[in-house]
């Protein structure tokens, strides 16, 4: 079995895409025990409305399919409703921590929209997007990013999606 990227390789590639979008942000440096929204947002002081979870998703029959989603962490995600229709498959759940690493090469509590595998759609909840800013994961358990959501629009394959969240 091959070992998947570093977290220093991951946060570069992170780094290396917020260049790319042409805003301000924030880097946040976290403790890797701590990177759970929920214990990250009460450890750093965060509301729970202005930090966002990236979600990977994946279709239950073959050929199997992925997508990212981030909604606020105050919402749920309408996994099978929206998210399945807009994946055009009867079936999907939530990709498991195994499987996310293996698409993502980034571990559940620093998983972000930024630096996904080509190819990989990213559904942004529109619930987030008149926020000034949000905080999303940094690719590692030891890093976040605080930005505005309207740079995560310019994400490739990016889709603000009315209802993502509920």
């Amino acid at each position: 079995m091959t070992e998947g990227p570093s977290d220093a390789e991951v946060e570069a590639r992170v780094v290396a895409v917020l260049d790319t979008l042409g805003g301000p942000y924030e880097l946040m440096p976290c403790d890797p025990a701590l990177a759970d929204t929920a214990a990250f947002c009460e450890a750093y002081g965060v509301p729970l409305d202005r930090s966002a979870n990236c979600i990977v998703v994946a279709s239950k029959n073959e050929p199997k399919q992925y997508a990212a989603c981030l909604v606020l962490a105050t919402n749920r995600l309408d996994v099978n409703g929206i998210v399945r229709r807009l994946m055009g498959v009867r079936k999907v759940s939530f990709a498991a921590a195994e499987e996310t690493a293996a698409l993502t090469g980034m571990m559940i509590g620093g998983v972000t929209p930024l630096g996904l595998p080509e190819g990989v759609p990213l559904y942004l909840d529109a619930a987030m997007m008149p926020l000034e800013d949000v905080i999303v994961g940094g690719g590692s358990r030891s890093l976040k990013v605080r930005l505005a959501p309207a740079l995560l629009a310019r994400l490739p394959g990016a889709q603000v999606v009315e209802g993502l969240g509920i």
